[in-house]
This record gives C-alpha cells, structure tokens and sequence, in this order.
C-alpha cells in the first residue's frame, strides 16, 4: 500500500524550465541546442551547483567558458526561471492526494533557485515535505538518496510512489525498493494514482 507520493519539480509539477531555456540560451547564441543542453546539465552536477557545493555565478562561468555563450548572469537565470510554470492541475491532484491521508513530498533536483521559485508562486505549502539537493548536498544521481528518504520519511520503501519525467532517477529509485510512475500527463498521472488508491 503506497503511504507516500513524492514528486518531481521541474517536468512533473511545473513546466521544465531548465531543459527548455537551456534550449532557447542555446539557439540564441547560434548552438545546437541538443549538445548545449547536454554539456549544460552535466555540467550543473559536475560543478556542484546542484548539491550546493557552488553558487549560480560559479556554474554560469563554468558554462560560458564550457560553450563560449555570452549571456550574462541575469540573462541566462531568465531564460530558465521564467519557464518553470507551476501545472495548476497537478496542484489540485497533490492537494487531493493530501486531503485523502497520503503524505506528500517533493523531491528534486533543485537549486537555490527553488526557493525563488516558491516565492514567485508559492507551492511549499502544498508538501509535507520538501527534498532538494541543494540543501541535502546530494542528488538524484545517487542510488542512496533514495534510501535516506525512506528513512527519513519512516515509511518501507515499497509504500512510496516517485514520480519523476526522467527514466533514470527512476530506475535509481526503483533499484532502491520504490514504486515508480514516470510522467508524461496529468491525466495519464490522475488515472494511475486512483489505480494506487492514492
């Protein structure tokens, strides 16, 4: 019996910002933007920004030096900040989830950009718990994330359901005991989290 739904930010409960302005940074500046975003996102694990072991100017200057991009800070933060559109729908389902006694949580791959985001449009309050990797100092990337979760959370991990739109944090997770739903619509996710009596 699943206890807890924990979801994805950027891609399940909000519109993916950081792949999309990744994109759009890219073909302002004349690159493909497939290869830009690559190099990007490993690149935001790779200098720490993620588990906030660096600050944003950090990782932008990795980039710029990475790919010879031009933007500014503020320029790049933009393009990617102003994508991340919270799914009002996916709001309503997380609340519905809570009324009917689930314990909901959010886990993400996340910056500090994540509390900016919530001060733009607040969702905290939505979670009984928010899990990001740049206050937890580590990612989705590592298997025993998820193990310090469930164990946080108190719960076995086979009464846990991540929802993610990234194939590779759930086969993590799913690796760990957690029941795994990948993403793709919310009304593909309102169908199966009734299938789960969620």
């Amino acid at each position: 019996m699943v206890k807890v739904l924990v979801i994805d930010f950027g891609g399940v409960l909000a519109e993916e910002g950081f792949r999309e302005g990744l994109r759009a940074i890219a073909r302002n500046n004349g690159l493909d933007p497939d290869e830009f975003f690559a190099v990007a996102r490993n690149l935001i694990y790779e200098s720490g920004y993620v588990t906030g072991k660096t600050d944003e100017h950090g990782y932008w200057e990795a980039l710029r030096v990475k790919t010879k991009v031009r933007n500014d800070d503020n320029e790049l933060r933009r393009e990617i900040l102003n994508r991340f559109v919270l799914r009002n729908s996916m709001l309503e389902e997380i609340k519905r989830a809570k009324a009917g006694g689930a314990i909901v949580a959010l886990l993400t791959d996340q910056t500090d950009w994540l509390d900016e985001l919530n001060r733009r449009d607040p969702f905290y309050q939505h979670f009984d718990y928010i899990f990001n990797s740049f206050d937890l100092k580590k990612s989705k990337r590592d298997a025993t994330l998820f193990d310090d979760i469930a164990g946080q959370l108190g719960v076995e991990p086979g009464e846990i359901l991540f929802v993610d739109d990234t194939p590779e944090n759930l086969e993590r997770a799913q690796a760990q005991g957690w029941k795994t739903l990948r993403f793709t619509t919310v009304e593909d996710f309102r169908t199966a989290i009734k299938e789960e009596n969620i």
